[in-house]
């Protein structure tokens, strides 16, 4: 036999390569995720049936985040994570307060990033409770309670939660069940004509 034959292959499962394993691994089943939630829903979306788009077993979607639920809720965590400037957005002073908040809100919903996510836990907040729990777990601790907390009006948390609930009904019309013309009007159209009902909401007493 010459010293340059190959090896004989071991038998058994073979061992997983770089693409099958670590932080890159991770960040394609977290796309897959947003991905699958977003075209699918909640309930016909599949821990396997994201595997299968990010190219990985279905054991290491298990493995890094042990259930869909919890798949569910990291793969739509990034849409909330802008929420972090709302302070920043509400320090500069409760004049064109609504204005910011619209602007910046609307902007996330049109970048295609943030987006997707976004559609996954609206379209499936209706009917199944992990993603309703998802949507009250984020919008609460990422958004309202920051809005609240730098209000100075009465019941800041109630009227936080007015103009989450009417930004969030015009997210639903225009991006998805796409209702024209509000589908496609531009979205500073949106925001001048939303921002004064907001205003009253987080500012008059």
């Amino acid at each position: 036999m010459s010293a340059e034959a190959e090896p004989p292959r071991r038998r058994g499962r073979p061992s997983r390569t770089e693409r099958e394993q670590g932080p890159a691994a991770r960040e394609r089943i977290l796309e897959a995720a947003r991905s699958e939630f977003a075209a699918r829903g909640y309930d016909k979306t599949s821990v396997r049936g994201i595997a299968k788009v990010a190219g990985v077993d279905a054991a290491l979607v298990h493995h890094y985040f042990g259930s869909k639920d919890e798949v569910f809720a990291a793969a739509i965590e990034v849409s909330f994570e802008p929420a972090l400037v709302v302070p920043a957005v509400l320090a500069e002073g409760p004049e064109q307060v609504g204005e910011r908040l619209a602007r910046f809100f609307f902007s996330v919903w049109e970048n295609p990033a943030t987006r997707a996510p976004l559609l996954a836990v609206i379209r499936s907040a209706v009917t199944h409770e992990a993603a309703a729990k998802a949507l009250r777990t984020f919008v609460l601790r990422r958004l309202l309670e920051r809005v609240a907390g730098d209000l100075d009006v009465p019941n800041p948390q109630f009227r936080a939660e007015l103009a989450a609930s009417h930004m969030i009904g015009i997210a639903f019309v225009r991006y998805v069940i796409k209702v024209e013309p509000l589908a496609s009007v531009d979205q500073e159209e949106i925001v001048a004509l939303v921002a004064p009902t907001l205003q009253r909401y987080l500012t008059q007493a």
